[in-house]
């Protein structure tokens, strides 16, 4: 007996606190009407609630009991009475506290309140909640005198700023809003105050502005600017005298590097107390040159990685959610190269009360008992107090049944009417904490809440668990029949648990049949019916066999289930333990998987998987491809279209489409496309949404919100798609919250100081309801913690003004409409806009690599000084004049761009013995910066370049004149021309060169002696020091004697020289058909007595052998005459076809024919002309012949 009721306490307690949730959380109202209940705050204000000031004062205040409890509040440990104060309401059924401010001083009430809920069985109560206003003093008015400081010292800047409720949030910006940038060297304090570990020239400016934000009041008040100059030690010399006198002077001797030390906090050591749970922040700012480097560590032990993190460039330790174990010493140590130094700062965590365990509303029955338990812990250890219905539990009425005993209330043999609520009070020095829990004492008849009639399904040979779960009080006792109810279900197979559930361990298809469950307590009796029906495993009986098939050909997989006829199966195949390939070939029905038109990539297992409610069964079978022998192709007609489209199974976001397939016409259906139209938002406009495989007549269609949907099916075969089917009913799907966010979210700048956020619009089909708008949020990268947000609608982008320039930012888009908000955005970086660069490049050098090349060399700026994305850098140059005196002016700006960080770059194409200027700017997205000063540099001499021009003048009959300019590009000092030249004959062939050096200051020279009616050319150009620059070249010839002229005009006019040139041409074609005989019959030419009879030594023998005549020996004719065609004007013009009689003629011949007309003496000197020709002139008077007539007759 005592066992059982052993058991029965332990169940209870259990039960009790399950009964307690639920009796707060009703499950079943219909079970739960009518049961009473103290009263339980369900939500209230924090305990430190500021308000702001030009809002109501709205203090919260709810609860829940049975009956409805009423509401009343203490302001400062006094009543306060609502109904005296005009300004003060309460909303209806609930305790929220509403005090209209308008008009009044909030001061009046500011104050410590407490609300009380009660109700017949009990009176719970709310924390103290503490209503202190916001506030946003002013800066008290000061002059901030300007601060001298000499270069490299140390230096902190006060910010001081108002006390604010809650404290404000410090920053430093410049005049135009812009943050000050910060480093290791420089940083912000947690008080506020700027600190400079040691200052550089570039601090100085007359805007140093620490602003105060107050986040209630989202004020924002600034100090007075602070003017800092920064001085070397020469200019604090110079200027101090006169400065001395009006301003502050601070420095400590010269800049030179010093050892680190800190700023704060001072000394080698400190002690630092911080609560439980809150933020633990510790700050060392070390000054010294060059700037310290500042490190942590944990003396003892090692920092909790999670939940630490260092911030202001090293300076800040933050560990967030202290604990105890975070208590210690931490040392921070200030470096650079002279030396290091450490400060220990001592860390102490104490602990406001925090729950151990909280009282948990209790249910007895008359005559029970049971217990209160709250436990708290802190440091120092909290004091338990009890209280009941809101009165100290030593001031309420005495009950015999109830005993405290610290921090537990025991009850013993509880009464009816003894319901109460218990408050529990745990404080110390640091905090309170307070909880309410109700005992409530109650007689109830038992009643099972198990649903009637439920019915259990279980595989044969598994688990089956009954369920009977009851209320009542005092708590039933459960007992379970089967069937006739013959005997109680207890001991083997069956198990009953505590909380009243019937276990069988291996449920065979006897145990299938009716249970009663009964629940049974002092008060009375109840039961519940449930069934159990064990069902027949599922067990595949034709497994897939292994198949060996030819490619392009189909192949079917079987898989024969037997399982439970109540069971519903659905068979699933997976390849190669994955997901079947999404290809309208793969055909699965109720018993086998089809796979048409097999290819290489279909070889693989395949696995059937057979699944039903309860259980599930597999087999598996490998298919091997081969190569298949090519069909030929057949032709077919498109179907028809589908018809009698259906819509079932109708959810709010499916929907089950069916139909029936038109005629084939032969060719066999491989899909079914099905589209949709939405008459809401794209009416007329039709979309695909997805096909199913041809031996489907049914598709499940996955759906959208808020969209009006119209399908229609179209079939497609080896010919083509179907006409579209008639369109099926309108299907409307009910809007909800957006479930995705705008693409394409950016964040860049267009001016210096915004941020454009801009992103994709949605469809009104995204949108998934109406009333689509966009809440925009953004917030400083590695600065801001908390998002500034903005919600816009008929919109793709949102400007942010007042932003520093180019700094990252992190954005959001997220989607909301009229039903709820999108998923969580992501989250993407960007940047503020860009502005000009503030620094032009220093240290521009320039080294001269030779006369059209040189390298220029700067010293990158510091990277905060661009502004934006460093582009590159742009070097201007342009030639400011020739180094000679003669050469023009020259100001033609260049410019060449390096891309990215470079330090040098190459200017090609210089001209030589010139005078450059050039400077240096940095660029990036935004433009450029300003320019470096101008630097200069020479290139040296070079060649120079062609002469301006080279003409020839007064051809003469022996002598030429030659005038030229200098050249345009000189590049350097003239030193003289080069002339060369050489005689060219009618064959183009090239005679001796002659060089003539020139002074410079020449520009004509007439060349003397030269030979009649002959060409030249001439070869012609400049020099300098540096050598000799590219020829000019040119051609003329010497005229021609004027009488000589005349006779050959006039012997080319003559009939007798026309007569004699035919007999000349008919006498040569003779003699060769003549030759050419004597050649073939191998007889001696006949003309051997004529040769004897002559006596003229002009005449030779013409050779047996070869046919060719006799050479002609006149010795003194061996020097070749030069035939020309020179026109009037002395020009020389070449032709292909400059051809003689000098080419046949004799080289010393006259030109006269012999006395019978023969020319044969001439024409047999043709070789030995030839070969003479290149290399001798003749200097004799040319022939009086015509040879140009002469030729033209030829």
């Amino acid at each position: 007996m005592e066992r059982t009721r052993a058991r029965a306490t332990v169940f209870l307690m259990l039960f009790l606190g399950n009964l307690g949730n639920a009796l707060e959380v009703p499950l079943d109202p219909k079970v739960l009407e009518g049961l009473p209940q103290p009263p339980t705050i369900t939500h209230q204000s924090p305990k430190d609630f500021i308000i702001d000031p030009r809002e109501n004062i709205v203090i919260h205040c709810d609860a829940k009991g049975k009956p409805h409890p009423s509401f009343s509040w203490t302001r400062n440990g006094t009543h306060f009475d609502i109904d005296q104060d005009p300004k003060a309401t309460m909303r209806p059924h609930s305790g929220t506290l509403v005090v209209d401010i308008s008009g009044e001083k909030v001061e009046s009430y500011e104050g410590v309140y407490q609300c009380t809920a009660r109700n017949e069985h009990g009176t719970a109560v709310s924390n103290n909640i503490v209503i202190r206003q916001s506030r946003s003093p002013l800066w008290s008015k000061e002059r901030n005198e300007p601060i001298i400081v000499q270069e490299g010292v140390s230096l902190v800047l006060q910010c001081r700023p108002p006390a604010g409720l809650p404290p404000p949030i410090i920053f430093w910006m410049n005049i135009n809003f812009q943050r000050l940038p910060q480093s290791s060297r420089v940083s912000q304090a947690l008080n506020g105050d700027l600190y400079f570990s040691n200052v550089l020239k570039e601090d100085s400016r007359n805007d140093y502005i620490c602003y105060a934000r107050f986040p209630h009041t989202q004020t924002i008040q600034q100090k007075q600017p602070i003017t800092v100059t920064v001085l070397n030690l020469d200019a604090i010399n110079e200027t101090v005298a006169a400065l001395y006198n009006e301003t502050d002077f601070l420095s400590d001797g010269s800049a030179e590097e010093r050892r680190p030390t800190f700023l704060i906090p001072s000394g080698s050591s400190s002690s630092k107390m911080v609560l439980r749970g809150q933020v633990l922040e510790l700050e060392c700012i070390a000054e010294g040159l060059p700037t310290p480097e500042v490190s942590w560590s944990k003396v003892s032990g090692e920092f909790p990685a999670k939940r630490t993190s260092f911030l202001h460039f090293q300076k800040t330790l933050r560990i967030v959610d202290v604990s105890e174990a975070d208590a210690g010493e931490y040392r921070c140590t200030a470096r650079n190269r002279l030396a290091s130094v450490h400060h220990t700062i001592r860390v102490t965590v104490k602990a406001a009360p925090y729950w151990i365990s909280t009282p948990r509303n209790l249910v007895l029955a008359p005559r029970e008992r049971g217990n209160l338990i709250c436990r708290a812990s802190g440091t120092p250890k909290p004091t338990i107090t009890w209280a009941m219905n809101g009165i100290p539990i030593e001031n309420s009425p005495k009950d015999p049944s109830r005993k405290v005993e610290g921090d537990t209330i025991i009850f013993e043999e509880v009464q009816t009417g003894s319901s109460a609520v218990y408050q529990c009070h745990a404080s110390n020095e640091y905090g309170y904490l307070l909880s309410n829990a109700f005992v409530n004492v109650l007689s109830e008849t038992p009643r099972v809440l198990t649903p009637a009639n439920k019915v259990y399904q279980v595989i044969r040979n598994s688990r089956a668990l009954l369920d009977c779960s009851s209320f009542g009080s005092p708590i039933p006792k459960i007992t379970w029949f089967k069937d006739s109810r013959s005997s109680t279900l207890d001991g083997d197979p069956y198990v009953l648990h505590e909380n009243g559930t019937l276990e069988i361990h291996v449920a065979q298809a006897l145990n299938s049949g009716k249970y009663t469950c009964v629940a049974r307590n002092s008060l009375g009796i109840s039961e519940n019916h449930v069934y159990l029906e064990v069902k027949e495993p599922t067990r595949i009986l034709k497994q897939p066999e292994y198949k060996v098939v030819q490619r392009n050909r189909n192949v079917v997989f079987e898989c024969k289930v037997k399982h439970d006829p109540s069971l519903i199966p659905t068979m699933t195949w997976v390849k190669d333990n994955g997901e079947l390939p999404d290809d309208e070939r793969f055909v699965v029905d109720s018993d086998s998987l089809t796979i048409t038109d097999v290819s290489e990539n279909d070889a693989g297992t395949y696995t059937c998987i057979m699944v039903t409610t309860l259980d599930q069964d597999s087999a598996s079978a490998e298919l091997t491809v081969v190569e298949a022998a090519p069909t030929p192709a057949i032709v077919y007609e498109q179907p028809d279209p589908p018809t009698d489209l259906e819509l079932t199974d109708q959810k709010p976001r499916s929907v089950q489409l069916t139909w029936i397939p038109g005629d084939e016409h032969n060719s066999p259906i491989h899909m079914f496309v099905i589209q949709y139209a939405d008459s809401l938002h794209h009416h007329g406009h039709w979309h695909n949404l997805t096909v199913v495989p041809g031996i489907k007549t049914t598709a499940h269609l996955k759906l959208s919100p808020y969209v009006h949907y119209t399908f229609r099916v179209l079939a497609l075969n080896a010919v083509g798609l179907s006409n579209p089917s008639l369109p099926s009913r309108v299907y409307k799907t009910n809007p909800s919250a957006p479930d995705e966010n705008p693409s394409g979210v950016e964040g860049f700048g267009t001016e210096h100081d915004n941020l454009v956020i801009s992103w994709k619009p949605m469809s009104g089909h995204q949108a998934n309801g109406p009333g689509l708008h966009y809440k925009v949020m953004w917030r400083q990268k590695d600065v801001d913690k908390e998002w500034t947000s903005v919600t816009v609608a008929n919109v793709s982008k949102f400007m942010v003004s007042g932003t520093p320039t180019f700094t990252p930012y992190e954005v959001q888009v997220q989607a909301i409409n009229d039903y709820g908000i999108g998923p969580e955005p992501a989250v993407v970086t960007g940047h503020s806009g860009e502005d000009l660069p503030m620094q032009a490049p220093d240290t521009v050098q320039v080294l001269v690599l030779n006369s059209s090349l040189a390298e220029v060399h700067w010293e990158p700026v510091p990277p905060k000084t661009v502004r934006g994305r460093l582009k590159g850098y742009k070097v201007y140059y342009w030639r400011e004049r020739s180094l000679h005196k003669h050469n023009p002016h020259h100001v033609e700006q260049q410019v060449l761009t390096f891309s990215g960080n470079k330090s040098h770059g190459m200017l090609p194409g210089l001209q030589p013995y010139s005078l450059y200027l050039f400077n240096v700017r940095v660029f990036n997205g935004k433009g450029e910066g300003p320019a470096s000063s101008n630097q200069q540099f020479e290139t040296p001499e070079g060649v120079p370049g062609r002469p301006s021009f080279l003409r020839i003048t007064n051809p003469n009959l022996d002598s030429l004149t030659l005038e030229w300019g200098p050249p345009y590009d000189r590049n350097g000092r003239l030193t003289g021309y080069t002339l060369k030249y050489q005689t060219v004959n009618i064959s183009d062939v090239l005679g001796p060169v002659e060089e003539l050096a020139l002074p410079a200051n020449e520009t004509s020279v007439t060349l003397l002696n030269l030979k009649y009616s002959t060409r030249y050319k001439f070869y012609f150009n400049a020099k300098t020091g540096q050598g000799a620059g590219p020829v000019v070249t040119e051609e003329a010839a010497t005229i021609m004697d004027e009488a000589m002229a005349a006779r050959q005009v006039d012997i080319a006019t003559q009939g007798w020289f026309i007569g004699l040139m035919c007999a000349i041409a008919l006498l040569i074609l003779v003699l060769l058909i003549i030759c050419f005989i004597q050649r073939n019959k191998g007889g001696k030419y006949p003309v051997k007595e004529k040769e004897d009879a002559h006596t003229d030594p002009e005449f030779q023998p013409m050779k047996e052998d070869d046919c060719t005549f006799g050479e002609y020996s006149d010795t003194e004719d061996h020097k070749p005459l030069k035939g020309s065609r020179t026109p009037s004007n002395g020009t020389v013009h070449r032709d292909n076809s400059d051809d003689s009689l000098v080419d046949y003629g004799g080289d010393g011949g006259d030109g006269q024919f012999n006395e019978d007309g023969s020319f044969i003496g001439q024409y047999s000197g043709k070789s030995s002309a030839r070969d003479t020709a290149g290399g001798h002139e003749s200097s004799e008077a040319p022939s009086p012949v015509n040879t140009s007539a002469m030729n033209s007759f030829v």
